[in-house]
């Protein structure tokens, strides 16, 4: 299936962790539908290798170093990007940290590790972001993960740091909303060509016990979750808000927990 149809010329979009996977699979999606886009990840080689592939695709882009992790370099990178662009219309939050290891198979600094990237690093965006969003009309959309609403064993750092994206994006969607700012996460499910799925099902016998899980029968691409922002920020979602919407081909329904078990009984 195609690219959904949305024209976004003249749209500024900031993409934190949108230098690989999916997150550069939005970046790229709303670079082909014709907005100015901004990334910003760790690493300033990937950063200049996602900023010349959207330049590629005929959009405006520039891109910065930093970590999530730390606030005042977030803010800076939303800063810039807003002094080269101007007011923020889309307001992506990607950044994400995953390995298989039980909660007694972790250190504590582990642990805290992946809550510092995914719920802290998200909550850094969007606090720093805020001030150079455009008000009204922008949206922001956090991206999220299956674990957020399913337990999964050797995975309890990442559904506690999920769960709190989950509610982060509830909580901002009530305190924003009078400002015209609307806020949603989707949920991808399992995605071709990701460094999450492939540490998460690393041989091709757990890829197929994922594929036999997912009630459309395929594994997900960049772009099908591209396409589920693209429509979340556009007017057709403008009454929208609070949601956190599965991009999964049903995986989430109950196939996600059934594979995770058999592929990592934990």
């Amino acid at each position: 299936m195609g690219q959904l149809t949305v024209d976004y010329t003249g749209a500024t979009v900031f993409a934190a962790g949108g230098t690989s996977g999916i997150n550069l699979g939005i970046a790229e999606g709303f670079a082909a539908a014709g907005a100015r886009v901004a990334v910003m990840s760790r690493s300033q080689d990937k950063v200049d290798a996602a900023v010349r592939r959207l330049r590629d695709l005929g959009a405006e882009s520039i891109g910065v170093a930093a970590d999530v992790r730390d606030v005042q370099a977030t803010g800076a990178a939303l800063a810039a990007a807003h002094e080269a662009f101007g007011d923020i219309d889309v307001l992506v939050s990607g950044a994400a940290g995953n390995f298989p290891a039980t909660a007694l198979g972790m250190s504590p600094n582990a642990f805290r590790s992946v809550l510092e990237i995914d719920l802290l690093g998200t909550y850094h965006v969007l606090r720093t972001g805020y001030e150079f969003l455009r008000k009204p009309g922008s949206v922001v959309i956090n991206i999220s993960a299956p674990q957020a609403f399913l337990p999964w064993a050797s995975q309890s750092h990442v559904c506690a740091a999920k769960a709190g994206v989950d509610m982060l994006t509830r909580v901002l969607a009530i305190e924003w909303g009078a400002a015209g700012v609307r806020v949603n996460a989707v949920v991808p499910g399992p995605i071709q060509g990701t460094e999450g799925m492939a540490r998460l099902a690393p041989t091709p016998d757990a890829q197929a016990a994922v594929t036999a899980t997912v009630p459309l029968a395929r594994w997900g691409t960049p772009a099908d979750v591209a396409n589920a922002c693209l429509l979340l920020a556009s007017p057709l979602a403008d009454y929208i808000t609070g949601v956190v919407l599965p991009v999964g081909g049903g995986w989430s329904l109950g196939g996600a927990t059934t594979a995770w078990a058999a592929i990592n009984p934990g």
